[in-house]
């Protein structure tokens, strides 16, 4: 028979109570205690009555009414701990039997009571899921697989597992983030923006993006996963070898060819199980990508959509704007105004809108006219000079600088020419003066680069008259 058969008619009773969530809290309480006892025979119906306790205490369930579940049980602060675990054991979430050894009752998870009891705790304990759905973890496997003499094809299966998961994980996140695209969409006020943008950052997708991005970075561990899939694919390779040979120098049949048959099919699997990573890798960090993008695009939409709503104004219902329109349709506007002003004691007469009754920013009052003097135009000349781009140097100081570098009649450039850079400034405009002339009189020529000691670099120059 099999697990689903197993589980008794009124296993689902649980979902449909209107205490379904003190009643998964309790027996999640009860699970974690369980694997963390010290004794090996289970707990008992005492200590899963403390646990239920504790447990309703820290929820802070309300009893200033009468309580009363499905069953017709009423529930007070003394009687829940045993209405509770009368229903976990009737309906099959907990197992009793009698303990000779302790003379008294324990508790115990059926098999299929533990699946959903997992799937509890990866609800309400979600940084339980972090480890599994890991970059790093992935990462593990395949290092404890290189470094595992007997290469256990179990540990990449453990590793494809992993990576899945993360794959799937990554497509999770995505479809979430674009359910906040709509709720962005149709928001017409601050408030409803802000209140989007609070739920997206704090949900668990955000959690597990924030913990992708940092501690857990897919670019952190991505180069050092393909070198060990590559890795452990070459050495596969290269045992698969090594036992083809020794099946070929064995008998057919014998112990030692069904061994080396054996261990050559485990290594054909293992690069198979490789590849299948290789490729959810490669999807992992398309996924990996696009999630990224698809953050960076709400954060666009959420500034666009604060812009539309600066400019459309906010739709939330202002009472102000409220008392104006219905003094607009009521017919005794009048009258209402000067009530109201007899009842706040106004100072004067009311006015709709005065002249400092609108906004106006500091520094915009109106200013008397002024009349400037009008003022002569200077000459045309006199304001061409402005634009005209003077020389950086002289033609003395370029002269000054030839006479300082020429040895023997011709100019040669050397680690002493240039000291800063005015002197690297004119040697370049006496190598472009000298070969804009291109005298057929002057020889040329341009040497191996120099290094001057001011850390200045610069082509060797000379220039000679023939």
């Amino acid at each position: 028979m099999g697990m689903k058969d197993r589980i008794p008619k009124g296993f689902y009773k649980l979902f449909g109570s209107k205490y379904t969530e003190y009643y998964q809290q309790c027996l999640l309480a009860v699970y974690e205690e369980s694997g963390s006892s010290y004794s090996l025979l289970g707990l008992t119906e005492e200590e899963c009555h403390m646990l239920i306790q504790e447990t309703m205490t820290k929820l802070s369930m309300d009893f200033s009414q009468e309580q009363m579940d499905e069953e017709g049980e009423i529930l007070t602060r003394s009687t829940i701990p045993s209405v509770f675990l009368r229903h976990f054991e009737e309906w099959g979430w907990l197992k009793r039997d009698y303990d000779e050894v302790l003379n008294c009752y324990v508790v115990s998870f059926p098999d299929y009571s533990q699946l959903f009891l997992e799937l509890f705790c990866r609800l309400y304990r979600e940084e339980e899921s972090k480890e599994r759905e890991s970059i790093l973890t992935v990462y593990s496997h395949l290092f404890t697989y290189s470094s595992d003499p007997e290469k256990n094809n179990e540990i990449l299966k453990s590793a494809l597992t992993s990576s899945r998961r993360l794959l799937q994980m990554l497509s999770n996140m995505q479809d979430g983030i674009r359910g906040y695209f709509d709720e962005l969409s149709k928001q017409k006020t601050f408030l409803g923006v802000q209140e989007v943008l609070i739920q997206e950052i704090n949900n668990s997708d955000s959690r597990k993006y924030a913990i992708l991005t940092t501690t857990d970075s897919f670019y952190r561990y991505k180069e050092a996963v393909k070198e060990l899939i590559d890795q452990n694919i070459e050495e596969n390779e290269l045992r698969k070898l090594k036992f083809e040979e020794e099946r070929r120098m064995s008998e057919e049949g014998t112990p030692k060819w069904i061994k080396w048959n054996r261990e050559a099919l485990s290594c054909e699997e293992a690069m198979e199980i490789l590849r299948r990573i290789e490729r959810e890798f490669d999807a992992i960090e398309r996924r990996y990508n696009k999630l990224i993008e698809q953050k960076m695009t709400f954060a666009k939409r959420a500034a666009a959509r604060i812009r539309y709503i600066l400019i459309e104004g906010d739709e939330q219902e202002d009472p102000v704007k409220a008392l104006v329109k219905l003094l607009n349709e009521s017919g005794r506007k009048e009258e209402i105004l000067d009530e109201c002003a007899k009842r706040i004691s106004l100072t004067e007469r009311f006015q709709t809108v005065t002249e400092k009754g609108l906004y106006r920013p500091k520094g915009t009052e109106k200013k008397g006219f002024h009349p400037v003097s009008v003022t002569p135009e200077g000459k045309g000349d006199e304001a061409l000079e402005e634009f005209v781009l003077k020389p950086l140097y002289t033609n003395a100081e370029i002269d000054s600088f030839w006479r300082e570098n020429e040895k023997d009649g011709a100019f040669r450039a050397t680690t002493d020419t240039v000291r800063s850079v005015e002197d690297l400034e004119k040697l370049f405009f006496v190598w472009q003066e000298m070969t804009q002339v291109a005298e057929e009189s002057l020889d040329i020529h341009l040497d191996q680069e120099i290094e001057s000691e001011g850390g200045f670099r610069y082509s060797g120059l000379s220039i000679e008259r023939k």
